[in-house]
């Protein structure tokens, strides 16, 4: 008998001091158009999405933060300049790999969220 496994991510669940507002800046910041019900549909054509876990002790997020989004976007470049353009904290250093562009910002809330632009 064969086993059962996740087809992919289903949801991301972020807690937050004021659920209200967080909505309002991901719409106005990252543009996700939120429902009637408090959160967004991503309708999603990338073949994959990636889950990882990291040690406690590590520091690819800031220890307070138990889990960090990570959003595809197509033009890492212009939309850390359109952060930036808002006054949106956004570390200054972008990583490349073979994996395609990453940058860093944070939330209203100080949640430090990653953007991903496959490559091409």
């Amino acid at each position: 008998m064969s086993r059962e496994k996740v087809l992919g991510l289903g949801g991301v669940f972020v807690r937050a001091k004021n659920a209200e507002a967080l909505r309002k800046w991901y719409l106005r910041h990252l543009g996700l158009d939120i429902t009637e019900w408090g959160g967004a549909v991503l309708q999603n054509d990338a073949p994959e999405t990636y889950w990882s876990v990291f040690e406690e002790k590590s520091d690819y997020m800031p220890r307070r933060q138990m889990t960090m989004l990570n959003w595809r976007v197509a033009n890492l470049d212009r939309m850390l300049d359109q952060l930036r353009a808002a006054d949106i904290k956004v570390e200054d250093h972008v990583e490349e790999s073979d994996q395609g562009r990453f940058g860093w910002a944070y939330d209203m809330e100080g949640n430090k969220f990653e953007l991903w632009e496959p490559p091409q």
